[in-house]
């Protein structure tokens, strides 16, 4: 018997229950991971709420973490046991001390990437390859709009651009939210609390504004985004934290400018292990040397059993940078 995390509906945080469960037997192309640490993502909180519903209930909760492989299946020839790997892309179920992973989502984890670090930056960090190096490659000295760039995937963004020479606008929602972005990399913040976004875009640009945005808050942002974008610029809708951009009239994307809009999201970029494999050795490289910091602060530590609090502290937007649970 083993510990996780149960969703048998879907609701607020307290819909979430610590009990045993008996694992799965391997498939064979999957490995089975003693999980050390494991990442809490907002997008755990639209599958708990039923924004993403899951297919089917009861089920476990998470795709992140970080362990020990115990066991491998018969097909697997890439993994063995005893590897230190992390997981960003499971299928739900990574709220566990144990979870059964496809060989095809698993990297190895370099020995100077603590489980800690890996699970708390490599569902973010993926993110931020894909942002910056797929859906639009970002050049030394352009400059764009990251929205939250103090939450987890913000500060990993706010340290990847400056790390590429691009001038980061980071938008947060408090004067310490944005010391932290600015410590992490951000060329400019502004705080959406007191300031307005467009108003502040088109002062920092000289009336410029700036080629890309990137959103994961959604709804509240949607409208500031557009009006932050020069002609033809790319409007990269990754998220819904203030809920989903809907009804949406195409036409406004002409009124504002012939604008470009994607909503794109991990799976449709990273699918395949060779993709996986290169995604990785650019982030962990990073890591390594040293450009990326992702340590998480201890008290955004929870133990396993105590992820109800967790989604608390998570949603009422408590928390900075990445966040962990520890089995």
């Amino acid at each position: 018997m083993a510990k996780h995390i149960e969703l048998s509906a879907t609701g607020g945080p307290e819909v979430l229950r610590y009990c045993e469960f008996i694992p799965a037997d391997l498939a064979p192309d999957e490995v089975q991971v003693e999980n050390k640490a494991i990442g809490i993502n907002y997008i755990d909180t639209y599958m708990r709420s039923g924004l993403y519903p899951p297919a089917s209930l009861p089920c476990g909760l998470g795709t992140e973490a970080a362990g020990i492989v115990t066991k491998v299946g018969s097909n697997v020839t890439s993994i063995k046991v005893g590897d230190r790997v992390v997981y960003a892309q499971s299928t739900l179920g990574a709220y566990s001390e144990i979870h059964n992973v496809p060989e095809s989502k698993v990297a190895l984890l370099p020995d100077e990437i603590s489980f800690e670090q890996a699970a708390a930056s490599f569902l973010k960090g993926l993110t931020v390859y894909y942002l910056f190096n797929l859906t639009h490659k970002l050049q030394t000295g352009e400059t764009i709009l990251f929205h939250a760039a103090a939450g987890g995937v913000g500060l990993i963004a706010c340290q990847w651009a400056k790390a590429l020479g691009a001038k980061l606008i980071g938008t947060v929602g408090s004067d310490e939210k944005a010391a932290l972005a600015k410590a992490a990399g951000a060329w400019q913040t502004i705080n959406y609390r007191r300031e307005n976004i467009a108003e502040r875009v088109l002062a920092i640009t000289g009336g410029e504004k700036v080629g890309v945005v990137y959103d994961s808050v959604g709804k509240e942002t949607w409208l500031d985004s557009l009006d932050c974008l020069k002609r033809q610029g790319l409007m990269v809708s990754f998220g819904n934290a203030s809920g989903p951009v809907t009804g949406v009239n195409l036409g406004i994307l002409n009124q504002k400018g012939s604008l470009f809009l994607t909503r794109p999201s991990l799976n449709g970029y990273i699918t395949t292990r060779e993709e996986l494999a290169e995604a990785s050795k650019t982030l962990f490289a990073l890591i390594a040397s040293g450009k990326i910091n992702v340590d998480v602060p201890e008290n955004q530590k929870f133990p396993l059993r105590e992820a109800v609090r967790a989604h608390q502290t998570l949603e009422n937007r408590a928390t900075h940078g990445s966040s962990l649970l520890i089995p």
